[in-house]
């Protein structure tokens, strides 16, 4: 017979389907989906050991799965920490107006321009439903609409705050001059310098995208989820932004 089913039944899957998806959102494109996977694997070799009856093998699985809670919690600290920081809090657009955001775009491509063509060190950081707070200690606050003089100012090599980064929320600058984790993958480019690992490392431990430009080879490139993307124009820049924002 089939069972009847009621109407909690399919609030209970349905919500149980949207905390997944967000789960998987916030670790695709990170190393915590690569441990996913080993864990999986790890899972599945266990099934097999209990069914083909390898006593040993299951022995050893045993004690592991019985402190699975407590590797999972060591290895995905950082993505936990991601997925409670990101309860609550809106997307990057949700905030202003269709004029506000391209003239906020324009800006941005605009500074970076700049910037490239005069071979200028840059890191901006543009903060989405992840909080950048902590982030922010060390740096000197702001709240300034993103002007492309502005930005372009702060980056000066005269400047105090150029050697830090510039982080954006919800299209107004709230910070410069901070500092950010740096990248630990160990397939980047050993080239790339400490101002493109640290635009890597922000987009691994928090959903924000970050822009970096080069300032010995004068190119504009951005990362997101751990991943640097090299060489790019300002038009490519700004549909990656309004894409990836709004």
């Amino acid at each position: 017979m089939i069972p009847e089913i009621r109407w909690q039944d399919i609030v209970d899957i349905v919500i149980v389907a949207f905390i997944i998806y967000r789960v998987f959102v916030l670790i695709k494109g990170t190393r915590a989906i690569q441990l996913l996977l080993g864990l999986v694997i790890v899972m599945f070799v266990f099934a097999l050991a209990k069914r083909f009856e390898l006593f040993t093998l299951s022995w050893i699985f045993n004690s592991f799965i019985g402190s699975i809670v407590f590797v999972v919690i060591v290895i995905f600290q950082d993505d936990l920490r991601r997925l409670l920081l990101a309860l609550g809090r809106s997307p990057f657009f949700r905030k202003i107006s269709y004029v506000k955001e391209t003239m906020f775009l324009d800006e941005l491509a605009n500074a970076c321009l700049v910037l490239k063509k005069r071979t200028m060190g840059a890191l901006i950081v543009l903060e989405r439903e992840v909080g950048l707070e902590e982030f922010m200690e060390a740096g000197v606050r702001f709240d300034a609409e993103v002007n492309a003089e502005l930005v372009v100012s702060i980056f000066q090599f005269a400047s105090p705050l150029h050697d830090g980064a510039l982080i954006i929320r919800e299209g107004r600058i709230v910070s410069a001059g901070c500092v950010l984790p740096l990248t630990t993958a160990d397939e980047i480019d050993k080239d790339l310098g400490t101002r493109h690992r640290a635009a890597i490392g922000i987009t691994e431990v928090t959903d924000a995208i970050s822009i970096v430009v080069s300032e010995e080879r004068g190119i504009i490139s951005y990362a997101e989820h751990g991943q640097l993307h090299s060489n790019i124009g300002t038009d490519e820049l700004k549909k990656v932004l309004k894409d990836v924002l709004s």
